[in-house]
């Protein structure tokens, strides 16, 4: 089992530690590997094509600390990506099966940060 997961992530700082204290909680792992963008889910979906630099940040965590769960999260009062919840909920969806494509190989998780900052895993592919 892997010490690391990889967690695309908002780059909101209100979100990173009730993710990666979760995470670590919730998957035994020691590390989180967290790649940011402003609104993740909006990020994902509104890329046909993902950026080359993207991509090669999580062939990093993937190859070079053996992650085999690659989490994207979309949250509640989103900067970057300002919808309504079930517009996040339907981005992550997608996001999910975009990063399966991507990434075969690995299980992907979809994951909620509700206004209250808790966590809810919504889909695993």
């Amino acid at each position: 089992m892997s010490k690391f997961v990889t967690c695309l992530n908002c780059m909101d700082g209100r979100v990173q530690l009730p993710v990666i204290n979760w995470l670590l909680k919730e998957y035994s792992v020691e590390y989180v590997d967290m790649i940011t963008e402003a609104g993740m889910d909006g990020f994902i979906v509104n890329h046909d094509e993902l950026p080359s630099g993207f991509i090669n940040k999580i062939s990093i965590s993937l190859q070079k600390h053996g992650s085999s769960k690659i989490f994207i999260v979309g949250h509640d009062d989103c900067g970057g990506h300002p919808v309504d919840e079930n517009t996040h909920r339907k981005h992550i969806l997608i996001s999910v099966d975009k990063i399966k494509k991507l990434k075969p190989e690995c299980t992907v998780i979809g994951l909620w940060l509700s206004d209250k900052w808790e966590v809810e895993n919504i889909v695993e592919k």
